[in-house]
């Protein structure tokens, strides 16, 4: 092959591969999305979170992140996190508002179906002077999903590792991350079945910090829900009536739907949330 006929195929080449990332400008902000094709870290201006003083009712879970992620500023060994459990219970919220209250870490969110991807992202933050917070919100695996073997080998296995700066948060309501009747059927086909239920399963186990969240009660509920008017200046009639109303119309209870009841009755009385 001639040498013009190898210039053009190499000038093809590099029209049609990616151009390298260019490094962000991590004071720009203080959390950032994780974006591919191409690959960039996205600046988020603003975080959508709610104060710490908000999260009513996970007081156990809410100071046992809180603690390694205060462990994990300083430097000090910290766990991966996998907070699991019941929707609206305040699961991804409490990773938010963690970060806003220890301060100082960059908060970087990756989505489930880019988890492939996140041995690139942790190549861009390998070696960074800041220390990172990477997040997954809502993170599991379906039937024939292999994704989680890519975050299996980042979390814990591989030469490289996890980074000493970056560490794992992960939100789920699956405590193991797989459908259970996904888990029954590794077990009741396969030549060797306990170790491919092992194989998957497992994956929780990379998590050192398993934080359950679990549907409140009554009396928990309406706690949230007159901390948040006090919170808010709120002082309505019948406003235990009004919310075990709401709730019974939703056919649940949770942090979410004691806010949304309190974002409802703030609109109806005209007050600013």
């Amino acid at each position: 092959m001639s040498k013009k006929a190898l210039k053009r195929i190499a000038a093809a080449l590099e029209r049609i591969s990616p151009a390298p990332m260019e490094t962000p400008d991590f004071g720009a902000a203080e959390a950032f999305v994780w974006e591919t094709e191409p690959d960039a870290l996205r600046p988020v201006a603003r975080v959508n979170r709610v104060a710490m003083a908000r999260l009513v009712g996970i007081d156990r879970a809410r100071d046992t992140l809180l603690a390694n992620t205060r462990q994990f500023a300083k430097g000090l060994p910290a766990n991966n996190a996998l907070l699991w459990g019941a929707r609206g219970m305040g699961k991804s919220s409490l990773v938010k508002a963690v970060h806003a209250e220890v301060g100082g870490l960059k908060l970087v969110e990756i989505q489930r179906e880019d988890i492939p991807t996140i041995g690139r992202l942790m190549n861009h933050l390998r070696g960074r002077a800041e220390r990172f917070v990477l997040f997954c919100d809502d993170l599991s695996f379906d039937h024939d999903d292999s994704h989680y073997k890519s975050l299996k080998a980042v979390l814990d296995g591989g030469i490289e590792g996890r980074p000493e700066n970056v560490i794992f948060y992960a939100t789920s309501n699956r405590r193991h991350l797989m459908p259970r009747d996904m888990i029954d059927n590794e077990r009741q086909r396969g030549i060797n079945p306990s170790e491919a239920v092992e194989e998957k399963v497992s994956l929780s186990d990379r998590f050192g910090l398993w934080l359950g969240f679990h549907p409140c009660s009554q009396d928990e509920y309406l706690r949230m829900i007159e901390g948040y008017c006090e919170e808010l200046g709120l002082a309505p009639e019948n406003l235990r009536e009004e919310a075990i109303e709401w709730q019974q119309t939703r056919g649940g209870r949770s942090g979410r739907v004691a806010w949304q009841f309190v974002t409802d009755l703030a609109g109806r009385m005209g007050v600013a949330g």
